[in-house]
């Protein structure tokens, strides 16, 4: 009986803390979202202002890893028994994209633009049979373009 307690108290603790967690997270991604929001990025190949020319153009990234909690692993695992969506997943997925994305518009924030944006996800497996995910990584990278400046001296004609 003691056994039962303590489970239910970590599964508790567990979900009350991962809440948390979330939401600080999504708070942090909402105000860094709002300042980055000038920076335009896209998944197209060109540029769209192509009438400007260019000055230099990077390969820029952003990644992050972040953690399952045990109250998401529990759920997903009754979900995987049951069968259906795995709503306690894509709520992990979503804050890491769009950290990694956030990360990545971080790295460069005099860039004019970001385009070829590409996203990866990767799970990285926790004990040896490798069934079970322990983390998520999501790694964003892309082209950061950066325009020639136009000239702010007056013209002599």
């Amino acid at each position: 009986m003691d056994g039962l307690i303590i489970s239910l108290i970590f599964l508790v603790l567990g979900y009350v803390f991962g809440k948390l967690a979330e939401r600080r997270h999504y708070r942090s991604i909402h105000a860094r979202e709002e300042i980055l929001v000038r920076l335009p990025t896209t998944s197209c190949k060109k540029p769209i202002k192509t009438s400007t020319p260019i000055n230099h153009a990077e390969l820029v990234h952003g990644h992050v890893v972040i953690s399952i909690d045990y109250f998401k692993r529990l759920l997903a695992g009754l979900r995987n028994f049951f069968g259906g969506s795995v709503r306690s997943y894509e709520t992990l997925l979503d804050r890491a994209r769009r950290e990694a994305v956030l990360r990545l518009k971080e790295s460069c924030p005099t860039a004019n633009e970001i385009i070829n944006l590409r996203i990866e996800t990767s799970s990285i497996s926790k004990g040896g049979s490798g069934d079970r995910v322990g983390s998520v990584e999501v790694l964003a990278y892309g082209t950061a373009i950066y325009y020639e400046q136009a000239s702010t001296q007056p013209s002599l004609l």
